[in-house]
């Protein structure tokens, strides 16, 4: 059963910024920072390393006390035991993941309009990613999301909305009074030299946008 609470902070994972790191060591970092969700989003990984890295991923996790969901991939989440998954409108639909996954998995939907937020919804998504919601490197295709838009699908929908793309510690707080459970992030945890820091002083500050 997912808990709004634990959209709050909802760090999606890319390896690009490892370094000399490995994966589970900057998760690990982000969770002690108090990032509560995690997302295994590497798009450049061979089916073996994606597994071996989900293998690794999900007992940390679990001794955390987050839930963690796989982007996209439906088979691998159902093969490691995962949570859930994270899909696309243009991925796998959300009926057939939970038809796949069964009734207790967790499933996010990413949507960019009211009717593909209620769409979601209606198939049996427990939360909705809906963005992006400032400019974001991460993906360069996202359309942009307005802030009427982001509110009338919080509005429309019974179930938790986060805001994607291009969110970080400067502009959070923008976010403001518009119904969201929580963001989701990549670089603004990720991209940065003290990672548990960094995810300490984006939580608190997304805590104060959620309560305001």
């Amino acid at each position: 059963m997912l808990r709004p609470e634990s959209l709050l902070l909802y760090a999606v994972t890319d390896r690009y910024w490892l370094g000399d790191h490995t994966l589970e060591e900057d998760v690990e970092s982000a969770l002690k920072g108090g990032a509560t969700f995690i997302q295994l989003r590497e798009k450049e990984l061979s089916e073996e390393d994606m597994e071996r890295e989900a293998r690794t991923l999900l007992p940390l996790c679990r001794r955390y006390g987050v839930p963690f969901v796989i982007d996209d991939d439906v088979e691998l989440a159902k093969k490691v035991g995962a949570d859930g998954v994270h899909v696309g409108q243009s991925d796998m639909a959300c009926g057939k993941a939970r038809q796949e996954l069964g009734p207790d998995a967790i499933i996010g939907v990413s949507a960019g309009t009211v009717e593909q937020a209620v769409a979601a919804e209606k198939a049996g998504a427990d939360y909705l990613g809906v963005g992006a919601v400032f400019p974001t490197g991460t993906k360069g295709d996202a359309e942009p999301v307005t802030r009427e838009t982001v509110r009338a699908i919080c509005e429309a929908v019974n179930i938790p909305v986060i805001a994607i793309g291009g969110v970080s510690r400067d502009n959070v707080q923008e976010l403001s009074g518009l119904g969201l459970a929580g963001i989701a992030v990549v670089s603004a945890i990720f991209a940065q030299d003290n990672i548990e820091s960094a995810t300490a002083e984006l939580r608190q500050k997304t805590e104060s946008m959620v309560n305001a």
